[in-house]
């Protein structure tokens, strides 16, 4: 069983007992307690679980972490970003916000000549200046759940640039647009996305079909990059543009 289904697993588990001891794990998932063990350190670093005594117990959050996130779906926002990147040009001026499936992106921008990053995305800059990407971070209040600038200050900065490609995540795409439980991150996307000539949008297939908190870019403003096969028709009909990557 692949790791990133087992952490699916044992979250189900704990969600529907609430708390859990290593050796119901052991036997429901049929692995050895070494690798429960191992798999339990990595869901309370990345902000899903907490130990106790011979077992663990959920942590209620509306987002997932970083640490998480990443590794959720990690080759298929490897396929995407590696898809998004190709659609730049040398010399543009790009927009990064601090999603996973973006930061994903970034390997890729190498061989793109002349191009200008903006981001908001703390996680993202050693990546790029490993790159020796020209780029620039806006300020703003640092959420240290995902490494993003947000808030007002982060809208504000935000409005000095112009970008010819923004490309965002969402953790909700649905008929209504695309969503996230947070305001102060909503403000910056919504900003981000005014001040670019196309936003792109890259969604695994987990993010359809569901709803967050605050809308903040409809459907009719955006391309959107997935891997997902099975998309909604009356998604596919407001989009400004689709891009299937298949594997």
């Amino acid at each position: 069983m692949l790791k990133v289904s087992r952490y699916e697993l044992i979250l189900e588990v704990i969600k529907e007992k609430k708390n859990i001891k290593i050796e119901e794990l052991i036997e429901r998932l049929n692995v050895s307690e070494a690798t429960i063990r191992r798999d339990l350190t990595f869901l309370e670093e990345a902000g899903k679980i907490k130990r106790v005594h011979g077992g663990a117990v959920l942590i209620d959050s509306q987002e997932e972490s970083l640490l998480y996130r990443r590794e959720i779906f990690s080759e298929e926002k490897d396929n995407i970003g590696k898809f998004a990147a190709s659609l730049i040009e040398k010399g543009s001026t790009i927009y990064l916000d601090a999603g996973t499936s973006v930061f994903a992106m970034i390997k890729y921008l190498s061989g793109i000549e002349n191009i200008k990053v903006i981001t908001n995305g703390i996680s993202h800059i050693d990546e790029l200046n490993n790159k020796r990407i020209e780029t620039y971070l806006i300020g703003g209040k640092i959420k240290t759940l995902t490494g993003a600038l947000v808030g007002g200050t982060a809208a504000m900065s935000l409005k000095n640039f112009n970008f010819d490609l923004a490309f965002m995540g969402a953790n909700g795409i649905d008929i209504y647009g695309y969503s996230t439980p947070d305001s102060e991150e909503a403000l910056i996307k919504s900003e981000a996305s005014k001040r670019a000539g196309k936003t792109y949008f890259l969604c695994d297939e987990s993010k359809f079909n569901k709803r967050s908190l605050i809308n903040f870019c409809s459907l009719e403003d955006s391309y959107l990059i997935t891997n997902a096969k099975e998309i909604d028709d009356n998604i596919k009909n407001k989009l400004k543009g689709l891009f299937i990557v298949n594997q």
